[in-house]
């Protein structure tokens, strides 16, 4: 099997006066996360593991922080050019786990709400996502919010080549029934049924 590994972190510090969203969630909070687009630390971090693992850069190097076009962007966005990068690369996600750090608010009576969500950005079942929480204790870091995600991948099945030879067959199997149905009108008979030779398996080696 051929896998590969993606890390990703991120940190933003909590502004008053500004949306809270987390994971392409939105949660009620007095604070929400500074950042030029719309602070979203999880997806953040999400994204730049997915753009690791097929070391394809980072988050900046598509969307510089400077860029005024990505101001206040949803940062659904960012996730999803890293997944297309992925899927160029020839990859699909097998799981993500990730680690939230922040004081405020309790990620625990939401975590299945934010699995879920994840879940549906990255076209996963909720079960290959997993979200933790702890607090920043000791690190003097209260009133700022930190994510970590480790995303595994695995090398996508080349089910392009699957489908090709699946239509190569359906249209053998098309032209064998018209050459039938031919052979029937010509001679006012039904046609032979073509007997294919079975080989004994233990014979092949």
């Amino acid at each position: 099997m051929n896998i590969r590994i993606g890390y990703g972190w991120d940190s933003h510090a909590f502004k008053p006066g500004v949306p809270l969203k987390i994971g392409g969630l939105a949660i009620e909070h007095p604070e929400g996360l500074a950042g030029h687009s719309d602070g979203d630390v999880l997806l953040h971090a999400i994204t730049d593991a997915l753009l690791g693992a097929v070391s394809a850069g980072d988050i900046g190097s598509f969307f510089p922080p400077g860029d005024p076009r990505w101001k206040d962007a949803d940062s659904s966005i960012f996730l999803n050019l890293a997944l297309e990068e992925i899927r160029n690369a020839g990859y699909r996600i097998l799981n993500l786990d990730t680690t939230l750090v922040l004081a405020a608010p309790k990620i625990g009576p939401i975590a299945a709400e934010l699995r879920e969500r994840v879940a549906e950005l990255l076209g996963v079942k909720p079960f290959d996502v997993g979200i933790k929480a702890k607090t920043p204790e000791g690190l003097n870091a209260d009133h700022v919010a930190q994510a970590h995600a480790v995303v595994l991948l695995e090398k996508a099945e080349d089910t392009l080549g699957l489908q090709s030879m699946t239509a190569v067959i359906e249209n053998q199997k098309q032209l064998e029934d018209v050459v039938k149905d031919l052979v029937s009108q010509v001679h006012g008979v039904e046609p032979r049924a073509v007997i294919k030779p079975v080989y004994d398996t233990e014979d092949i080696t």
